[in-house]
């Protein structure tokens, strides 16, 4: 098994989108990921909910925001058991509200993090890592932790080369 391992939540369809609403293929954490795997190899695995979104991405950040206030966690499609044979793991998601979706954490929290090292990754349209990185700290005890990392979810598809240069400096 390979020593890293990529876990994201990624957002297909309509996104905020420099100012606006745009249509999606591919997601934008998808793509900052997948930009991981390739400059410092590993695994990927994507999180996904049991119940969608709303394809609205207005009523979907309506959504997101109750989760937030209810500390919900989704339920999800396939959950990683163990992280077994990892060294270093990417935790990426768009920022909404300031954090991580909240089925980042409903897996985040199945897991022992002991010797572990993390690292933060956040798409966003202005808000950075927001409050990510102690959002980790709190939820991934025993694990140490590498610089977190923000890409401003309208440059994704161009951010190869600082993705590629950052994930490599952190293993």
């Amino acid at each position: 098994m390979a020593e890293n391992l990529i876990l994201y939540y990624s957002r297909k369809g309509e996104n905020y989108w420099s100012g606006g609403l745009k249509e999606l293929k591919k997601g934008n954490t998808e793509i900052v990921a997948e930009y991981i795997q390739k400059a410092v190899g590993g695994d990927l695995f994507e999180i996904e909910t049991v119940q969608d979104y709303s394809p609205s991405y207005m009523t979907c950040i309506e959504e997101a925001k109750d989760e937030l206030r209810r500390k919900a966690r989704p339920e999800l499609k396939n959950y990683l058991e163990n992280l077994d044979g990892y060294d270093h793991v990417f935790v990426c998601g768009p920022c909404w509200w300031g954090t991580f979706p909240m089925a980042v954490f409903t897996q985040l929290e199945k897991l022992d993090w002991t010797g572990k090292k993390v690292m933060a990754v956040m798409t966003h349209e202005g808000s950075g890592l927001g409050g990510s990185e102690r959002d980790l700290k709190k939820i991934c005890q025993g694990a140490t932790f590498g610089k977190g990392f923000a890409v401003a979810g309208h440059d994704a598809a161009n951010s190869e080369a600082q993705v590629a240069a950052w994930a490599k400096s952190q293993v």
